[in-house]
This record gives C-alpha cells, sequence and structure tokens, in this order.
C-alpha cells in the first residue's frame, strides 16, 4: 500500500503532489515501529537527477522517502510505511534504530549553497503533512546531523531552522537572557535530554547542537551554551524522566 503525500492542504491554499520514482532500497519498519521522527539531509551531490540515479541505485544500499528539488519537485522515493536507508547509525533519544522509527528527506544541495525559496516552499508543505499523518511534533524534526553527532553535518549551516520553527515545523530555538554557570556535566545531561546520544564527546555533541540552535559561533563551551541547552531541555525533553538526572 502506497503511503505518501497525495494532494495535502496547508495554510494559505498551498497544496503538494509528489511524483513517484519508487526506489528498490527499503524494507519493513522492525517491531512494528512507526515513524517518530523526520530526518532532514542535504544530498552533496550536482543535482536532484545525481542523487534520485543513486537514491535509486540498488547498489548504493541508500535512499530516503522523498528527494525534494531545487526547483521544489517533491519525489516520493519509499512509501511513508516502509523503512528507509537514510540514517544509519545515529540514534536519537532511547531510538537507536532511527530508519525504522523516522521518515528521511533529502534535500537537493551540495551542502555550501544557500537552500532555494521553492525548495523551502514544498519542503513547508511536505513537513506539514508528514507531521500530520504520523502526529510528530516539532521536536520531532531533526538534522541528520543532530542523530549522528560527528559525524555528519547536513542539512548543513545554510539550511533555515528558524523559518521552520516560525512555521510550527521545528523546535525553536529560545532567547537566552543571562549565560549559565559553565558545567559540562550538566550540559550533557541536558542535551541527552533533548535527544543528542550520550555516546558522543561533548566536543562533537556541542558542534551539533551549535549547527542547529547557535550558528556561528565558536570556541570552547560556555555559560550561553549551558542556559541555551538547559532551556530546551525543559521545554523540548524527549525523556522528561532526565529531568533530575
Amino acid at each position: 500500500m502506497w503511503l505518501g503525500p497525495d494532494a495535502v492542504p496547508y495554510p494559505g491554499g498551498r497544496q503538494l503532489t509528489a511524483q513517484v520514482a519508487l526506489s528498490p532500497n527499503f524494507g519493513d519498519r522492525r517491531g512494528a515501529a512507526r515513524p517518530q521522527l523526520v530526518v532532514l539531509h542535504y544530498t552533496a551531490m550536482a543535482d536532484s537527477g545525481a542523487a534520485r540515479a543513486w537514491l535509486c541505485n540498488p547498489d548504493s544500499q541508500v535512499s530516503a522517502h522523498y528527494l525534494v528539488s531545487e526547483a521544489g519537485t517533491v519525489e516520493a522515493l519509499v512509501p511513508e510505511d516502509k523503512r528507509a536507508w537514510h540514517a544509519g547509525a545515529g540514534a536519537w533519544g532511547d531510538i537507536e534504530d532511527v530508519n525504522s522509527h523516522s521518515i528521511g528527506i533529502e534535500l537537493a544541495n551540495p551542502g555550501t549553497a544557500p537552500f532555494a525559496a521553492a525548495q523551502m516552499d514544498a519542503l513547508e508543505v511536505l513537513l506539514a503533512g508528514i507531521m500530520a499523518r504520523w502526529a510528530i511534533p516539532p521536536e520531532g524534526v531533526i538534522g541528520h546531523s543532530d542523530c549522528a553527532p560527528g559525524r555528519k553535518i547536513d542539512p548543513g549551516p545554510r539550511f533555515d531552522w528558524t523559518r521552520l520553527a516560525r512555521s510550527g515545523l521545528a523546535m525553536s530555538t529560545p532567547p537566552v537572557l543571562a549565560p549559565a554557570a559553565l558545567d559540562e556535566g550538566r550540559f550533557r545531561r541536558d542535551l541527552h535530554r533533548i535527544g543528542y546520544t550520550a555516546q558522543a564527546g561533548t566536543e562533537a555533541q556541542l558542534a551539533a547542537f551549535r549547527l542547529r540552535h547557535r550558528l556561528g559561533h565558536g570556541g570552547p563551551l560556555d555559560g550561553v551554551d549551558c542556559a541555551l541547552a538547559a532551556q530546551l531541555a525543559g521545554g523540548f525533553p524527549v525523556d522528561p524522566g532526565l529531568a533530575n538526572a
């Protein structure tokens, strides 16, 4: 059975109809899992045609549920109820098999260029439909960099997370009114509570966290990082039981 977007209504009267170019690279979701996350990627390839060829090549052993071109064309590659192969060894919260618990979206982009307006428009419509169909909250929309800190950086520093947050399609980054005390242990616990894997080192966690919530800031961990992590952990915990850990 095909589970995909068909014509998805979106505020403002916009709709989305995806073209179907089925990839052979998928299987059943393990353990009766259902999508709880949406993972965003960039293709790091020359264009969407090259990306489609790779994602539909059985020798590649990779795929995603959707490919969004630079012009905003959406191609459905794997049915939403199936397990695409896009997140590898990624982990988020207590989810260690991200592929079985997520929907993967590839955005045609080399990783160094801005994301086109038409592409972002299409992504917003696509995300709204996916989130409605599977009851995925804004904090369930993550980057490949979030679930694979130290290994992946996509969708990268040119991706407009703020735009998605304004539309309720990703968690928002709160303002930091004052730095917190510098506490690496607390910072790591807060990031774990947000969803970042505890197996990654502090440096990898910090880089992934800043790529998403404090873009362009370098240097060692500081009090603003700690304050921001604490606010996000309080507002968007994937494991509320870690609150007092």
